[in-house]
This record gives structure tokens, C-alpha cells and sequence, in this order.
């Protein structure tokens, strides 16, 4: 398989299985297994999430996870440890994830021959990654977790498609830096693309109207974005070259594993795994 077959094949099985990894950051039972430890809020996300890495400060958070605001992570981050252990949200998030799944997509599925089988291909995937964990921290971090009994396949194909996330991620952050663009910068060309909505970048990533418009106006002046009025955002000619640049060198630092396990298995990973993304996107609140 050669490395552009291997990066169209790593982009359309990890957009297929992902679901099963997201809804983690949107299912209820995820606050309410936090709460319990005394955490809530936003607060739980970043602690769930770096729980992997250990009790890091927020200055690892704010470098890894890259794109939120310092003073949000500093808010939740290392107050968090002073109230829980890693190891405690680890285990509060497993927990909220065989909630999440049981709920969703029910026990007969959980418990499926499918489901077995879908584990297995996915922690064969998982397994390649983890073993290449150079410059990947988050990855690292998820990938040295011990992995679920055999019994229960859910926990494995969440954990599976979390190390691969991770791995992902870790390689698109380094290419957002070797591009130049900080983590404010990136949502702009995120919101620019008219993939999401700018407002609900800002907002969720707790970045104040004056940090966002000094951005703003620092990509339009770095030929990044279009000069518009209206006050819409539009990537220029050579900004969306760019992005699109990014995107594609993301695809191809993702596919060693999915070129390990090759097309057949990967085909049929994500026909085990499609419907259960889809009842699990439309499971999210709009």
C-alpha cells in the first residue's frame, strides 16, 4: 500500500470509529462520574483527559491539549489533583463510558459477537500506535493504560479508538506548529473553513473578544484569511492551501497503523463499528 492509499484509509476509518471516542465528552454519565469525585464542570474535562499523563501541571495541559485558553486550564488544572487522583478519574471515566454505551446502544449490543470482533481490530490498531509514541504525549499517556478484560470489548474499543485520537492528535498539533499557528490561530482557520461556527470555538475554548480579534487580525495580516467585510471569516487563496496542506500531512503521520492492518480489516472495522457511530452522533444534545 503506498503512503497516500495508507493516509485516505487512516482519515476514513478513524472518521468512522471516532463517534465511539467523542460521545465521552458529551454523555452525561461522564459529568455526573466526575461530580462524584468532586470535579465538575469543564474542569472535568481537563482532568479526565490528561489523567493519562499523570498529575501534570496546567502548563502541560495548556501545551498539549493546545487550543483552549491558559486561564481556563489554570482553573481546573493542578487543583484538580488536590481534590482527586489520576488514577481515580481514569477509572470514573471507564466507568462513564460503559454507562454511555449500555444506554445508548444497549446491552445486547455491548455484549455482541460484533462488538468482540470490532475490539480486536481495534486494539490491533491501537497497539501499532502505542508503540510509536515519539512526540506524541497524550498518546502516550493513553497508550500506557492498562487495557479492559477481553470481557468487556466496549471498554476496549473506546479505549482502542482513545489512544488513536490521541495519535492523531499529537501529530496534527506538531504540524499546527511547524505551520506557524498558535492554538487561537487554529481555531480561526478551524472557523475560517466554515467547519464550525466561530462563536462556539471562542466560547468553548475561553478565548475573550479582544484575544480573538488580535488574532484575527494577526492571520489576516499573515495573508491567512481573506479580507472580507461583514465581519465574516474566510480563508485566503494560499491560507486554505495551507490548511488543506495541514489536513494531509495529519493523514499521512496517522496511517502506520491503519496501513498494518491493512484494507480488508479496516473495511470491516468500519462496517462493525458504522451504525453504532451514527445512533451515537444522534444520541449527542443539539
Amino acid at each position: 500500500m503506498n503512503h497516500d492509499d495508507a493516509a485516505l484509509l487512516a482519515r476514513k476509518t478513524w472518521r468512522t470509529v471516532e463517534p465511539l471516542h467523542g460521545m465521552i465528552y458529551f454523555a452525561p454519565e461522564a459529568a455526573a462520574a466526575y461530580a462524584a469525585l468532586g470535579i465538575g464542570g469543564r474542569d472535568g474535562y481537563f482532568a479526565s483527559r490528561a489523567a493519562p499523563m499523570g498529575a501534570v501541571s496546567a502548563d502541560i495541559v495548556v501545551s498539549t491539549f493546545f487550543n483552549f485558553n491558559p486561564q481556563l486550564v489554570h482553573e481546573a488544572i493542578p487543583a484538580a489533583w488536590s481534590t482527586t487522583t489520576p488514577n481515580d478519574m481514569i477509572a470514573a471515566r471507564f466507568h462513564a463510558v460503559d454507562g454511555a454505551f449500555r444506554r445508548v446502544l444497549g446491552d445486547d449490543v455491548v455484549q455482541s459477537k460484533e462488538m468482540a470482533r470490532a475490539a480486536v481490530l481495534a486494539r490491533e490498531l491501537a497497539e501499532v500506535a502505542g508503540a510509536h509514541t515519539e512526540g506524541r504525549p497524550l498518546c502516550a499517556g493513553h497508550a500506557q493504560l492498562a487495557w479492559p478484560s477481553e470481557g468487556d470489548s466496549h471498554l476496549v474499543v473506546w479505549h482502542a479508538q482513545s489512544i488513536l485520537r490521541e495519535y492523531r492528535g499529537d501529530g496534527h498539533i506538531a504540524l499546527l506548529v511547524t505551520h506557524g499557528l498558535s492554538g487561537i490561530d487554529a481555531l480561526i482557520t478551524h472557523a475560517a473553513a466554515g467547519d464550525v461556527p466561530a462563536h462556539l470555538l471562542q466560547a468553548t475554548r475561553g478565548w475573550s473578544n479582544d484575544d480573538w480579534q488580535a488574532a484575527v487580525d494577526s492571520m489576516r495580516e499573515r495573508g491567512w484569511l481573506a479580507d472580507g467585510g461583514g465581519g465574516e471569516l474566510a480563508l485566503s487563496e494560499w491560507g486554505a492551501s495551507q490548511r488543506q496542506d495541514i489536513e494531509t500531512q495529519t493523514d499521512h503521520l496517522a496511517a502506520e497503523p491503519y496501513a498494518q492492518l491493512g484494507e480488508d480489516h479496516c473495511a470491516e472495522l468500519r462496517t462493525l463499528t458504522r451504525l453504532w457511530s451514527k445512533v451515537f452522533a444522534e444520541s449527542l444534545p443539539r
